[in-house]
């Protein structure tokens, strides 16, 4: 006579209990930390749309994080017009929570789109890749890698410590001589600066224009822009010979 030998739970039902920890490794883990970056312009804001986009299409639940948009609104925002509400990650954000809070109201999280994530905390980071690891929801990370002094923000860096696959986005972006630029340099009355606050939210473009608080005086502000530029002429300090003289905006 055959013996029908019973198997045990499967791993795939949702309804099933935790395994024990001697069978886990038969368990796939499918949860996943994900960071794309690259310097200003190159479309990062644009891509997590898309990826938010694509899922949500099939039926997939996420939500949508931003930390200190260049609009300085809880949302993402795109160069090319594409605009998505989110929610805003403060500095003590518990992101564990964020999706726990989801969970109580009978919403499902499946992924996490955050961007401008290179502003996260290194302590935010280690809770997104628990939440890949413990939860297995699929993180996605958008982000600059290097402030304007050249240095990893922490962030960044915790990402790139942690992250399962690291993708630099394809849109090449050009310094004025048309090499490669890769460096985000902070502009003020036409000079390269190479000191200041870590996060000062500005952009590239001439449509928005305002005064930075760290002016020299009350009456002469002292407006922000960045420009991407190519290592030599970030190194130089030259800003080309077309150099624009707008401002931008100030937000820490």
């Amino acid at each position: 006579m055959t013996v029908l030998k019973e198997s045990g739970p499967d791993p795939t039902d949702a309804l099933s209990s935790v395994p024990v920890a001697g069978s886990r490794r038969g368990v796939p883990v499918v949860g996943k930390l994900k960071f794309c970056y690259g310097p200003m312009d190159c479309g990062k804001s644009t891509l997590a749309l898309q990826i938010d986009h694509n899922h949500a299409r099939q039926g997939r639940r996420g939500m949508v994080l931003v930390r200190h948009d260049r609009s300085g609104e809880p949302q993402i925002t795109s160069r090319i017009g594409l605009t998505r509400k989110a929610t805003e990650v403060g500095n003590d954000t518990d992101l564990r929570l964020l999706v726990r809070e989801q969970w109580a109201m009978g919403r499902h999280v499946d992924y996490l789109i955050v961007d401008e994530a290179q502003f996260l905390s290194p302590d935010q980071v280690d809770q997104l890749a628990e939440l890949a690891d413990d939860v297995q929801i699929d993180v996605y990370c958008f982000g600059i890698a290097t402030d304007f002094r050249s240095m990893l923000f922490p962030g960044a860096a915790r990402l790139f410590e942690l992250a399962d696959e690291l993708q630099p986005v394809q849109v090449e972006v050009l310094c004025w001589c048309g090499q490669t630029g890769r460096f985000n340099a902070r502009i003020s009355d036409g000079e390269v600066l190479r000191a200041g606050d870590t996060v000062v939210v500005a952009d590239t473009e001439q449509s928005v224009v305002e005064s930075s608080s760290t002016s020299r005086s009350e009456g002469d502000p002292n407006t922000v822009r960045y420009q991407v530029l190519c290592r030599r002429h970030f190194r130089l300090g030259d800003l080309g010979p077309t150099s624009a003289q707008h401002g931008q905006l100030r937000l820490t």
